[in-house]
């Protein structure tokens, strides 16, 4: 399959049709008949994601599911035939990328005893696609922190790597070999210096470090010579915050992100010698800019990305502002995304998507103006009817005022409809963006309206925004869900009196929350992955900050002046009078399955009504299909016995 461009990018072939990849099926009128799409289709996992092109374009290295695990997969761009590279056992893939044209560098982490209790280790990976061959760089059973990538030589000869050794040390910055994997150590540890920073030639320029009470940045102009600290500042002190931190091709300027004049996220120009904030290079209006993107040698801006009602970019760079201009054309209501590039801009990888559409990947050529298919999202929903996602706003019972999105069962008219709110994970540092999501299309295939909205504290929404979420978990957080569910009530949408919390991680937390502290509003709530006890999450996570000031401030965030068993769900079981669906990943390193576990064995104990399934060889989320089915299968049987969509 291909779709002709050229035209749109003012090439020789202009005369030729331009022809528009599939639009999705528009849904029926209202009251219209929706056939009901299997469980399956919906769980169906891409048969490869997150896909990165080698630097001179001949392979491409992806995510894919083998025998129900994550797997990375090793693809020939011009030719047939699949290489597969299974995980170690226990661990959970991270992160990749390309280090030259035929070695790429894998990201792997896992969690283990430490001293009575359990600690999260990472290790780098080394693959050849040349020889189709796997190996550890630096030590595969000893360290803390052993994938700290800083730089990789575009060749692909030799990298900076930030290894912390022991868990009693700081990272030391080794340059490696590529080749031999052999390594020698160019930057000797720091007291409390925690992160380390190159420029585009691969000299180790800055590193932050923190302590109890204060952060601090150590700098050099170059390589030979040595480190100086630049200033220093309270640890919470927002203004003198790093945010993203990159270097400029020469001299003392850099980049920065920064909230200290708008109280947003801008990209500046940043003297890191005398920590002066320089020149506006980027800002959006209404959001905070989510990263930006250098040329190779760090000698100019070439894009950034925000996310205000959906994810956007804005290239600097004139060549590929173009190309994005006619892909956005071509494929226009749906979105388009460059992901992956070869080192000299003649192929690219795109994502084409929509909220209601699980999109495909393509291989372009901006010279011949033609997209391939390279693999669908999800081609087993091809032809059929989606749901409609739109972004949405209303106002919290303190006048704030939330951003979200909602999703209306197609063929049903939007009024009195059972509601299930899905409240996003994490809950600092995330938000939700329209895009495409099997769990809320599968729900509105089923009935459901599903609201998503981004409460208090989500990100991007600006500092002021964020901090109101601090110390709110279980309080204001939460009513801004409730107040959602009041709006779509009052708008004759959402019938109040049908109503279920459905939600992942965090969001699962919010499940079991909202049905523990306002049992009158919800009719059951379900959880995947989420946390009942508050104070034992917390002290899981402490091991996972810089020092123990980092620990207390987080502690502080979560749960403010309130005691930890006051948002507890755990600890407040006997309140509970709705029913309660729990799912977890066995494997589960981010919020442990205890958290589940221990919370089912109390609502047995209390003799309250609850469905529970833990998943084997699943870690903070399903990526098994058949894990995936069987948990929509269980979700659509609970809600159908206790909120019925008919």
């Amino acid at each position: 399959m291909r779709y002709w461009i050229a035209a749109a990018l003012g090439c020789a072939a202009g005369t030729a049709a331009a022809a528009q990849a599939p639009v999705p099926v528009a849904a029926p009128e209202a009251e219209a008949a929706v056939p009901l799409i299997p469980s399956a289709d919906f769980a169906a996992r891409p048969l490869l994601s997150r896909p990165k092109l080698s630097p001179d374009g001949k392979w491409v290295l992806a995510r894919t599911t083998a025998a129900g695990r994550l797997a990375l997969a090793l693809v020939p761009t011009g030719e047939k035939g699949v290489k597969l590279f299974a995980l170690p056992k226990d661990t959970e893939l991270v992160s990749f990328r390309w280090a030259g044209p035929t070695r790429a560098l894998i990201s792997i982490g896992k969690t283990q005893p430490w001293e009575g209790g359990e600690i999260y280790v990472t290790r780098l990976m080394l693959l050849d696609a040349a020889t189709k061959t796997v190996g550890f760089v630096g030590d595969r059973d000893e360290g803390a922190k052993g994938d700290d990538i800083l730089y990789v030589d575009p060749d692909g000869a030799w990298m900076l790597l930030a290894i912390q050794r022991t868990i009693y040390d700081y990272p030391s910055v080794f340059r490696v070999d590529l080749a031999t994997r052999a390594m020698k150590e160019v930057v000797h540890q720091r007291d409390d210096v925690w992160d380390w920073y190159a420029d585009g030639r691969g000299v180790v320029r800055a590193g932050v470090g923190y302590s109890d009470r204060k952060w601090s940045l150590v700098y050099r102009r170059s390589e030979g010579e040595s480190f100086r600290r630049a200033g220093s500042a309270r640890y919470d002190d927002r203004k003198a915050s790093l945010g993203l931190l990159r270097f400029a091709l020469d001299g003392d300027e850099g980049y920065i992100l920064s909230d200290e004049k708008t109280g947003r996220d801008a990209l500046y120009r940043f003297n890191y010698a005398t920590l002066a904030l320089g020149d506006l290079v980027f800002e959006s209006k209404t959001n905070d800019v989510s990263d930006y993107f250098l040329s190779a040698d760090g000698s100019k801006v070439e894009a950034v990305t925000y996310t205000d009602e959906r994810d956007r970019v804005e290239w600097f760079d004139p060549k590929m502002k173009e190309i994005q201009a006619a892909l956005d054309k071509a494929i226009s209501p749906r979105e388009a995304w460059i992901v992956s590039r070869t080192r000299d801009d003649s192929l690219l990888i795109v994502l084409v998507t929509g909220a209601n559409d699980p999109g495909a990947y393509y291989y372009f050529s901006p010279a011949e103006g033609v997209m391939h298919k390279m693999a669908g999202i999800n081609d087993r929903l091809k032809g059929k009817v989606l749901a409609a996602t739109r972004p949405v706003s209303y106002q919290a019972r303190d006048g704030l005022i939330i951003h979200g999105y909602l999703t209306l069962p197609p063929g049903r008219t939007p009024k009195g409809l059972p509601l299930v709110i899905m409240p996003h994970g994490g809950p600092f540092g995330v938000r939700d963006n329209g895009d495409y999501d099997p769990y809320v299309q599968f729900l509105a295939n089923r009935g459901y309206a599903v609201l998503q909205p981004n409460y208090r504290g989500s990100e991007s929404y600006g500092r002021v925004f964020e901090e109101k979420g601090n110390g709110q978990w279980g309080r204001a957080m939460q009513d801004d869900l409730d107040d959602g569910m009041d709006w779509l009530a009052k708008e004759g949408i959402a019938d109040a009196k049908r109503v279920c919390m459905v939600g992942a991680s965090y969001g699962g937390y919010a499940a079991l929350w909202a049905a523990t502290r306002n049992p009158e509003r919800y009719r059951c709530a379900a959880s995947l992955a989420g946390i009942s006890d508050v104070g034992r999450q917390l002290r899981y996570s402490a091991d996972s900050f810089h020092s123990a000031k980092a620990a207390r401030d987080w502690k502080q965030r979560v749960q403010g002046d309130a005691g930890a068993a006051d948002i507890s769900p755990l600890a407040q079981v006997e309140k509970l009078k709705v029913p309660i669906f729990l799912a977890h990943g066995k494997e589960d390193t981010r919020v442990p399955i205890k958290q589940s576990a221990l919370y089912a064995k109390a609502l047995a104990a209390a003799g309250k009504p609850f469905e529970y399934v833990a998943y084997d060889n699943e870690g903070h989320g399903l990526d098994d299909p058949v894990h995936l089915q069987d948990y929509f299968d269980r979700l659509e049987a609970f809600l159908k016995k206790y909120n019925p969509a008919g």
